[in-house]
């Protein structure tokens, strides 16, 4: 049998240079102006290129409404809705009407 080449530290490392993560290249999105990743969908206004793909207000509504039922399933009271989730309702109805 033949003796197998060693792999030393440099020569992994020298493979290894190009294994780097790098950073997703970010996008705004012209509706919304929130930051996307390039060629897909905005996630808070559900555009891509000047189309409405995912209706976001029934996709934040049905979100509540299964919210409630599971807290009436468990007997508790229903919470009210963060500010931050109606004005995401708002807003993507807003953009469902233009």
């Amino acid at each position: 049998m033949t003796v197998r080449m060693r792999h030393t530290r440099s020569h992994t490392a020298n493979r290894r240079s190009h294994h780097a993560l790098k950073e997703p290249r970010l996008s705004s999105c012209p509706d919304c102006k929130s930051p996307t990743k390039r060629h897909t969908m905005c996630a808070s206004c559900g555009r891509y290129r000047g189309r409405v793909v995912v209706d976001m207000a029934a996709k934040i509504e049905k979100k509540q409404e299964k919210a409630k039922a599971k807290a009436k399933a468990r007997g508790e009271e229903a919470t009210p809705e963060p500010e931050q989730i109606e004005d995401k309702v708002l807003n993507a109805a807003e953009l469902s009407k233009k």
